[in-house]
């Protein structure tokens, strides 16, 4: 999730666990120990594909974040015995407050599609629950709405009740999208085994601030994907496009080690273009059709025709900042409640 969510997020959490003792200070250092795992974003990687399989990674793993937790509990009760021993600070107290700030950070973080590496170093599959999109207004304003409010009036009384409120709407919204995620693949799936198709995988993501409108991938055996829009309020089936995966392009590179690392990040969706003499690969699960977020250039054919795998590098195209244009928001959010007319996925994907 975005910054901001992830410090209002550490601030609610040590106010209520050490507001009476800390007070309003709680709020600040809360809402700083909540953005701490997104400080590996300053190491920089030889390539982009690196940059983003790397990133939520050991910085975002329960281990790691349940043993800075211990640490940092440990330095401040010893620190608080010396400085302030009749402030009420215990080491079970400070130790719960820092993992829930820090181990809530990447947790978030997996209930969006991009991928976080909780259980580092363990290499299994990036966790990438899609519950929500990376940012959403929905959950992100109670909970500031309820830090600024324990800011305003002090952490007593009725500032613990209402960043309790806050704490708990946000977790209920996390399960609002899960569901809805999962109501949306079910869809998607019935609507194509009504046309005889089978797919071999399903996977639903949420676009545009909301979860209530999804963006549905579906993998069938041939090599063939489609991709389609489905709402919480659809009655009709959702639309839908046939596109192909173009597998056999992506075998001429495919013991490529970044390449390897990218299927394993994404849980292997990918798609591979042939864009002159270069070899695209897409990643499917972030974006709309025609502008997805992450794209790379991973290989060039030379003179005599055979595929050189390159250092990647990222495909300069319009760029994720056009899927936020004015038009295509109207579109979106005019979705989640009327199918008519559909979303323009075969423009959207040519242009």
């Amino acid at each position: 999730m975005d910054s901001i969510t992830q410090a209002v997020l550490g601030a609610a959490l040590q106010g209520t666990v050490l507001g009476r003792i800390q007070g309003r200070r709680s709020l600040l250092y809360g809402a700083a120990l909540g953005t701490v795992p997104d400080l590996d974003v300053v190491i920089r990687y030889a390539d982009p594909v690196s940059q983003m399989t790397y990133h939520r990674g050991f910085s975002h793993s329960l281990f790691v974040l349940t043993g800075l937790a211990l640490l940092l509990a440990w330095l401040v009760n010893t620190l608080a015995r010396r400085r302030w021993p009749d402030q009420g600070y215990t080491l079970p107290r400070l130790f719960l407050a820092f993992w829930l700030v820090l181990v809530t950070h990447p947790i978030l973080d997996a209930f969006t599609v991009y991928g976080t590496q909780l259980f580092w170093p363990l290499h299994f599959t990036p966790l990438s629950w899609a519950a929500v999109f990376i940012i959403d207004p929905v959950y992100t304003v109670p909970l500031l709405a309820a830090v600024l409010y324990a800011a305003f009036k002090g952490l007593k009384g009725r500032a613990f009740t209402v960043l309790g409120l806050a704490l708990a709407f946000s977790t209920a919204y996390l399960g609002f999208g899960l569901a809805g995620r999962m109501a949306a693949e079910q869809r998607f799936e019935s609507a194509l085994q009504q046309q005889g198709i089978h797919p071999s995988e399903v996977r639903a993501v949420p676009i545009a601030f909301n979860s209530l409108v999804w963006r549905v991938l579906a993998k069938t055996p041939d090599g063939y994907y489609y991709e389609g829009i489905s709402s919480t309020f659809d009655r009709d089936p959702p639309e839908m496009q046939r596109l192909p995966l173009n597998l056999e392009a992506g075998k001429a590179v495919q013991d490529a080690p970044l390449l390897q690392r990218l299927r394993w990040f994404t849980g292997d969706w990918l798609r591979y273009d042939v864009v002159g003499d270069q070899l695209v690969v897409t990643d499917l699960r972030m974006g709309i059709p025609g502008n997805y977020t992450f794209r790379f250039n991973m290989a060039h054919r030379d003179d005599q025709g055979q595929w050189r795998a390159d250092t990647p590098t990222r495909w300069t195209g319009p760029g994720v900042g056009a899927m936020f244009n004015g038009a295509d928001l109207v579109l979106i959010w005019r979705r989640i409640l009327d199918q008519r007319p559909p979303l323009p996925l075969a423009s959207w994907t040519e242009r």
